[in-house]
């Protein structure tokens, strides 16, 4: 049985069995242990040290839960009339997102809890405001233990963010150049990390998930993906499962989406999916955790946003270390939109200003990423 414990102020651990957890932890103080069942298991509770001990959604004999709250521990109850699992103890995968889907009437589990969120959208009542939290709260540890975050705040994922527009058609040839970004940035041993959603975000994940697979592979899915273009078109998710058929065995990547702005399913090439209830947080996690650089494809209000906080976190160093950005489209960057000479004129003389760089290039992204690894910040 696999377990979530947490230390208040510490690390994120895993302890393997819920014997060796009791029998090599007499003291629980200061610790959280979330969606256990104790209730047919015999423990001895008055040995074990309780002091602030935190249960989140486990059960218990009534007996023993009348001895815990006795000795001030805390017991957040188990919630079942949620269609989401505020006291999760991993990340999601695009199957258990999925689960019931079918293109003429969806009954996904993704979109049951989108629905049901949007009840609650502007004004939650405090209890659901409480467990939207708690949820999210899970998806961070979760995540933190997947990428293995550090004391330092490093991570040993090398975690490389990718942004663009959502709206994105498959037959974009910006979709190719992030798929193609991609592919060869995961086979240098760096972890994809993208919002989630359509367009720019699939292409990132589905070039991760192809990686070490010859190019002609990826050209060839491609192709496939292009029978249903757009992620509003009746067989996009189906084109993508067609292709998950075909090649079922794919690498790592990871996904950080959220329900917040609408339906959009998670896309089905990333093998980790941190979906968050709140968007704030999930933004700003996702730009966060990108700490050996973040590549932004053209994109609209969404994309410009993030652009601009990942500046704000590298003019302030609030992560402890500097992150290169990699602009990908030198016409949308430099002459349409003007963003590119914006951020090097603000960020001249300040220690980001030679991590900015723009191209049309995947192999050069590749490879001034390699040349850039995070700076720490003094």
């Amino acid at each position: 049985m696999s377990i979530s414990f947490s230390k208040h102020n510490s690390s994120f651990r895993k302890i393997e069995t819920l014997l060796s957890t009791i029998e090599h932890h007499s003291s629980l103080k200061n610790c959280t242990i979330q969606s256990i069942d104790f209730s047919n298991v015999h423990i001895d509770w008055h040995q074990i040290d309780l002091e602030n001990a935190v249960f989140l959604g486990c059960s218990f004999h009534p007996a023993d839960k009348s001895y815990l709250l006795d000795q001030d521990a805390i017991i957040f109850p188990k919630v079942t009339s949620l269609p989401y699992q505020p006291y999760r103890t991993r990340l999601y995968t695009w199957q258990e997102l999925m689960d019931g889907y079918n293109p003429e009437f969806d009954q996904s589990k993704d979109l049951e809890i989108y629905e049901y969120f949007t009840q609650y959208k502007l004004n939650p009542p405090i209890n659901e405001a409480l467990y939207q939290r708690i949820h999210d709260h899970a998806i961070d540890n979760a995540l933190r233990d997947y990428i293995v975050l550090q004391d330092n705040g490093l991570t040993k994922k090398r975690c490389i963010g990718v942004m663009g527009g959502h709206s994105t058609p498959r037959t974009d040839p910006f979709y190719r150049k992030v798929a193609q970004t991609a592919k060869l940035l995961t086979e240098q041993g760096y972890t994809i990390a993208s919002g989630g959603g359509p367009g720019i975000m699939e292409a990132a994940n589905l070039g991760g998930y192809f990686a070490f697979q010859p190019d002609s592979t990826l050209g060839e899915v491609l192709e496939m993906l292009q029978v249903a273009p757009r992620y509003t078109d009746r067989d996009y998710i189906v084109q993508a499962q067609y292709v998950i058929e075909k090649y079922p065995q794919g690498q790592e990547s990871l996904a950080i989406p959220t329900w917040y702005y609408g339906h959009a399913p998670s896309n089905l090439y990333a093998s980790h999916i941190a979906k968050y209830i709140s968007n704030s947080i999930r933004e700003d996690t996702l730009l966060a955790i990108s700490l050996y650089g973040v590549i932004f494809a053209p994109g609209s209000a969404g994309t410009i946003q993030e652009i601009f906080m990942d500046a704000a976190q590298n003019h302030y160093g609030s992560f402890n270390f500097l992150s290169p950005m990699v602009f990908l489209g030198k016409e949308w960057y430099e002459i349409e939109s003007m963003i590119y000479p914006l951020l090097k004129k603000l960020s001249y003389g300040k220690r980001y200003h030679d991590l900015l760089f723009l191209t049309d290039d995947p192999k050069r992204i590749t490879q001034f990423i390699q040349n850039h690894p995070p700076v720490p910040n003094p």
